[in-house]
């Protein structure tokens, strides 16, 4: 079964998809370690997410949207880098390409690992690291690592009550404009 027939099953509107018969869809083979970490490898070169261009966009429906998860189109900006390596050219430029995106991003998950990625290597777990060197004002902070789902589940809540969203956003910039870093970092909301 497609991915575009399950999601028509559940509902999905798939009108923004795009076909190529050149080109393969992207696959990832995720195993879990004996340390209970995952390990990633990836079928990619090149897929079709790599071939599709600006034009073939369909900007009026991204502009509908209320999430637009990933990108740089003002809706609720949802952002996970998913750092995987081998799917950049080099430790730099994936680097430079998450912190690009960074802070314009209204919701961020990022793992233990892609916080001591971006930071150089600190402690992913010192709130000071993750306040002075990755925070920005409009970012909204789960600070459980709960994953996708979790975030699937926000982004969902989050779409069908933007007040909710905005309501978070002005807490935020409270916070960030009468409070010292230590402060925010012990009345930082958990959603």
């Amino acid at each position: 079964m497609t991915l575009m027939v399950l999601g028509k099953e559940n509902n999905v509107d798939n009108t923004g998809m795009r076909f190529d018969k050149q080109a393969r869809n992207a696959l990832a083979f995720v195993t879990l370690r004996a340390d209970g970490e995952c390990e990633f490898m990836f079928f990619h070169h090149p897929s079709a997410d790599m071939l599709l261009t600006e034009a073939e966009l369909d900007t009026d429906l991204i502009q509908k949207s209320t999430i637009f998860h990933y990108g740089s189109i003002r809706s609720i900006l949802s952002y996970d880098p998913n750092l995987r390596l081998p799917l950049w050219p080099s430790p730099e430029a994936a680097r430079k390409g998450i912190l690009r995106i960074w802070d314009q991003a209204d919701v961020i998950k990022i793992s233990e690992d892609e916080i001591m990625f971006l930071t150089g290597g600190d402690d992913p777990y010192d709130d000071k690291v993750v306040l002075t060197k990755l925070f920005h004002p409009n970012l909204n902070v789960d600070t459980t690592g709960a994953g996708d789902a979790f975030v699937g589940g926000l982004l969902l809540n989050l779409a069908k009550n933007t007040q909710l969203f905005k309501r978070c956003i002005e807490v935020y910039k409270y916070l960030w404009g009468h409070y010292s870093h230590r402060e925010m970092s012990d009345s930082i909301i958990a959603f």
